[in-house]
């Protein structure tokens, strides 16, 4: 269950949330990342304006007053003030002034479009800034069996079966966590509810099977709660297994291997990345086995190829040799 943090909120905000959650189907993540992004700019604009005290400490300034005469009074300017003050003041990067910007013009669309309380929007033409591309990290091939090969202890079916979970069907950490036994169908294939509930299907190779027959083999079935019963990954408590422990598990598997710095969103990357290299998958599959909205995101995964092409390039040792005549 979604715990939102209404806490500081005045009504007009709030309703934007509850319409964040009830009608968007946010994440827990999204709505608590623009509650917190909407105080941060309320609060702001209190004190850009000089309407308190300057003995008021900034993270004190109290936004419960603001309404809609407030929220009719915004303008763009106002917008890129506060943003050059995340940037220089809060040492915000990109992404997270990126997300603010995304924060602020789904708040004024919504005022605009379902309470109706502005007729113009001045985030309407609220500019993002640019992201630095940068390629996802992710383990080679070899890597990735060594890593596999690595897991050992008590509970060792499950914790393997998890790792080739990740690397076979590029989950997400929420989705692996949420998953549910009789998620898996009879056809070999898996149900997986992704961002927004957004539901898709996955199928399963032979090592995904084999992994899970390993683990129901030893799965614990008594004693565990009637609200985990369905619960397919189980912690040592026999409860359903929690982010933490999940990160846990990925981040010992790693250090045991001496593959420090990477995550359970790395071991994503990953499939990905070894289904795109090795399997010949288009990156349209790609994106659908990924669960991505948005095309542009799976292709990143294609720059990846290229990259390495190009650094294959560069190593031939007759790179370097040229011309008599330069």
């Amino acid at each position: 269950m979604k715990k939102i943090n209404y806490i500081g909120l005045p009504p007009i905000i709030r309703d934007f949330i509850v319409y964040l959650d009830v009608i968007k189907n946010k994440s827990a993540l999204t709505i608590d990342e623009y509650a917190s992004d909407l105080r941060l700019f309320f609060k702001f604009l209190k004190y850009y304006r000089g309407l308190v005290p300057s003995s008021v400490e900034f993270e004190e300034i109290d936004i419960l007053d603001i309404d809609e005469e407030f929220v009719r009074s915004v303008t763009l300017n106002d917008a890129y003030a506060f943003l050059s003050y995340c940037k220089n003041e809060r040492d915000n990067q990109e992404a997270a002034r990126a997300r603010k910007v995304s924060c602020l013009r789904t708040f004024f669309k919504y005022l605009e479009k379902q309470k109706q309380i502005i007729s113009d929007n001045p985030m309407e033409v609220l500019d993002s800034p640019r992201l630095k591309k940068s390629l996802p990290k992710y383990l080679t091939l070899e890597e990735s069996i060594k890593l596999l090969k690595s897991v050992d202890g008590k509970y060792k079916e499950r914790d393997y079966c998890i790792l080739v979970f990740f690397l076979n069907c590029g989950l997400r950490l929420s989705e692996l966590v949420s998953l549910n036994y009789n998620d898996i169908r009879d056809d070999h294939t898996l149900r997986v509810t992704g961002k927004g509930n957004k539901e898709r299907t996955i199928y399963l190779n032979d090592a995904c099977l084999d992994a899970y027959a390993h683990y129901m083999a030893v799965r614990p079935v008594d004693g565990v709660p009637a609200s985990d019963r369905n619960a397919l990954f189980l912690s040592n408590r026999n409860k359903r297994i929690s982010n933490k422990t999940v990160q846990h598990i990925v981040y010992n598997a790693l250090e045991k291997c001496g593959l420090e710095g990477y995550s359970t969103h790395k071991l994503r990357h990953t499939a990905a990345t070894l289904m795109y290299q090795h399997g010949n998958v288009d990156v349209l599959v790609l994106k659908d086995i990924l669960g991505h909205e948005n095309l542009g995101t799976t292709e990143i995964y294609t720059h990846i190829v290229d990259e390495q092409l190009k650094k294959a390039s560069e190593a031939n040792p007759l790179a370097n040799i040229k011309s008599d005549n330069n």
